[in-house]
C-alpha cells in the first residue's frame, strides 16, 4: 500500500478515499511514463486541495478513475462515500457504451460541465494532470509513438467549455496556462495518427 499524502490526513473522506483508490488501482501504471497510476489521482486531489475544495470534492478527485479503470461501481462509491462523492465521480466517468472517441469525449465534457461547479472543478483538475502527462509523453517519444493529437483536441475543448461555466476559477486559469505552454512546445509527428 502506498503511503497517503500529507494533505489528506485531516480530511476523513479523502483519507478513506485514498486507501480505497490505492487498493483499487494496485499494480496499474500510467501510459505516459510507466509510473504508478495512483500518481494521477493524487495529483488531481492535490490540485483540488490547493484550490480550497471540500473534503468530498477531494475524495472524488482520488476516486475519479476507479469506475473507468477498475471493477468499482458508482453504487459502491455511493455506499461507501455518499451520494455527493458518487455523483461527482459519475459526472467525470466516460460512458463506455459510446463507441466513437469523439462522441464519448464530447458526452463526457457536457456531463462534467452540466453536473455543476464542483464537477467542473474536478474535471479541470483532471485535465491539468492529463495535459502534464501529455507533455511528458511528447518529451519522451524520441522516435517512439507520440500521443495522439485527438487527446489534445479533447483537452482544448474541455478548456473551452470550462471557460463558459467557471471562467474565473484558478484551476481553469491554470489549465489555460498548461495548454498554452504545451501549444508553444514542438509538436509530435502526426503521421498515421488518427484524428479521432
Amino acid at each position: 500500500m502506498t503511503p497517503s499524502p500529507a494533505f489528506v490526513e485531516h480530511l476523513p473522506l479523502a483519507r478513506a478515499a485514498w486507501t480505497y483508490a490505492d487498493e483499487a488501482h494496485a499494480g496499474q501504471t500510467r501510459k505516459s511514463d510507466g509510473e504508478p497510476f495512483m500518481l494521477h489521482p493524487q495529483e488531481v486531489a492535490a490540485l483540488l486541495y490547493s484550490a480550497g475544495c471540500t473534503d468530498a470534492v477531494i475524495a472524488a478527485g482520488l476516486l475519479h478513475d476507479t469506475v473507468e479503470r477498475t471493477s468499482v461501481t458508482v453504487d459502491e462509491i455511493d455506499e461507501r462515500f455518499g451520494p455527493q462523492v458518487a455523483s461527482l465521480v459519475a459526472a467525470v466517468t466516460e460512458d463506455p457504451a459510446i463507441e466513437s472517441y469523439r462522441e464519448r469525449k464530447a458526452a463526457l465534457r457536457r456531463r462534467a460541465i452540466e453536473a455543476g461547479p464542483d464537477a467542473a472543478v474536478l474535471f479541470a483538475a483532471d485535465k491539468i494532470s492529463k495535459v502534464r502527462q501529455y507533455r511528458t509523453h511528447v518529451a519522451h517519444a524520441h522516435g517512439g509513438e507520440p500521443p495522439r493529437p485527438r487527446r489534445l483536441h479533447h483537452y482544448t475543448e474541455s478548456l473551452r467549455l470550462l471557460e463558459t461555466s467557471i471562467p474565473t476559477h484558478p484551476l481553469v486559469r491554470q489549465l489555460r496556462r498548461e495548454l498554452a505552454g504545451l501549444n508553444a512546445a514542438p509538436r509530435p509527428a502526426a503521421a498515421g495518427a488518427s484524428p479521432g
